[in-house]
């Protein structure tokens, strides 16, 4: 019996850990649904009428409400537990991707982003947070990078894809793959039978520095946030106007897919780089790739009329690079800040720096390039990053201790 057991746990990986596969399943299909709707609900507007500025506020409502969730969703854990918080964050994310279909008014659909913000602020907290209850701090890194994977892997397919589904396929098949969060609702009632002995914020002692510092405890979680922000300000900015910064189609289309697609790769691989050798090494050469990509893409689209495709693509990637690597290093880093009894604060936070620099993104760049171009708004994005750089260096407690990768 005892040769069985240690062979089980030879053969764990973190995919397969206990609760794993049933988290992965639910962010995979939650995340397609988002995904799919995100270029393609303003898309709906406009053919119902909607302008520019109404089909551009489509987004915006998603991402605040979104953030507005994340705030709550601790709160919402504690008092509702796993299993209601799960299933009803599922339930509005999926279900108003089926009544688009009732209509294309534009006060319909920033009603029905709102409810999907609602439930998309409920995924990505309960998710992050997920990550930290099933998988110990040692093999945390390659957890948050099989997480990260599951939730790029989706975007990469769809987000490039979806509005040319919508436009040859029809609005009614965007709306049906948007539906698929509802699908999720099956293994979000197994995560959380997994994790409903061991609620979030209630199973571990609190250590001392996070239970008597009240809010100050909290400060170590500034550095990975604002880190992030720099990354995803970058990020959220080229997935945004790539298409109106190049007057190439075909290598916007190849830039956004080196992106979405250099960000999978490096939000999964960067999980086993800090288990073994911790975050520190990997931040600060990430935020110079972050500040080089977005130089050799504004240098690619300094002549509005002849985008340089060579700078436009290695840009995109290194860009990919950093915005996939840092998503993974900033999370394990917040879940090392605090102790596991406030994991989901940590998510919280973590995913409004996220949400809060893609937002950003869109509004800096937008804001610039109709001021003056697209090429000054990217320099602008590219200061703002570094900018970040010293909090690179800030000294922080690793997840756990570092063993090679499996």
């Amino acid at each position: 019996m005892r040769n069985a057991t240690a062979d089980s746990a030879a053969r764990e990986t973190v995919w397969n850990a206990p609760g794993m596969p049933a988290l992965l399943l639910l962010t995979a299909t939650g995340f397609s649904g988002f995904a799919v709707l995100l270029p393609t609900a303003p898309l709906w507007a406009v053919d119902g009428g909607a302008d520019a500025a109404g089909a551009g506020s489509v987004n915006a409502v998603l991402m605040l409400c979104t953030v507005l969730a994340q705030t709550l969703v601790p709160t919402a854990i504690r008092h509702l537990g796993w299993r209601t918080t799960l299933v009803c964050g599922m339930v509005l994310l999926g279900t108003p991707a089926l009544l688009h279909l009732l209509t294309a008014h534009l006060g319909a659909v920033l009603a029905l982003a709102a409810v999907r913000g609602l439930g998309f602020g409920v995924l990505t907290v309960c998710g992050a947070t997920a990550v930290a209850e099933l998988v110990e701090p040692a093999r945390r890194g390659k957890a948050v990078g099989a997480y990260g994977l599951a939730i790029a892997g989706p975007q990469f397919i769809l987000v490039s894809t979806a509005p040319w589904a919508a436009e040859n396929l029809g609005f009614e098949v965007v709306f049906a793959v948007g539906a698929l969060p509802l699908l999720g609702v099956l293994p979000a009632l197994r995560l959380a039978r997994r994790l409903h002995e061991h609620p979030a914020g209630t199973e571990d002692p609190p250590r001392r520095d996070t239970s008597e510092g009240g809010r100050t405890a909290y400060l170590p979680l500034i550095p990975p946030m604002l880190l992030l922000l720099g990354a995803t300000t970058a990020g959220g900015a080229l997935i945004t106007f790539a298409p109106q910064m190049s007057s190439d189609p075909t290598a916007t289309l190849a830039g956004l897919l080196l992106l979405t697609g250099t960000a999978a790769v490096a939000r999964w691989r960067f999980g086993a780089l800090a288990d073994r050798y911790g975050t520190r090494p990997f931040l600060w050469p990430l935020v110079i790739v972050t500040a080089v990509g977005l130089t050799l893409t504004a240098w690619a689209v300094t002549t509005p009329e002849a985008t340089g495709v060579v700078p436009l693509l290695a840009g995109t990637a290194l860009v990919g690079v950093s915005y996939g690597g840092l998503q993974n290093l900033t999370l394990v880093d917040a879940f090392a800040a605090v102790d596991r009894r406030s994991s989901g604060v940590a998510s919280a936070v973590w995913n409004i720096g996220f949400d809060a620099g893609t937002g950003l993104g869109a509004l800096l760049v937008g804001y610039l390039a109709t001021g003056a171009s697209f090429s000054l708004a990217l320099m602008a994005t590219a200061v703002l990053s570094l900018v970040t750089l010293p909090l690179a260096f800030v000294r922080r407690r690793e997840a756990g201790p570092h063993h090679p990768a499996d």
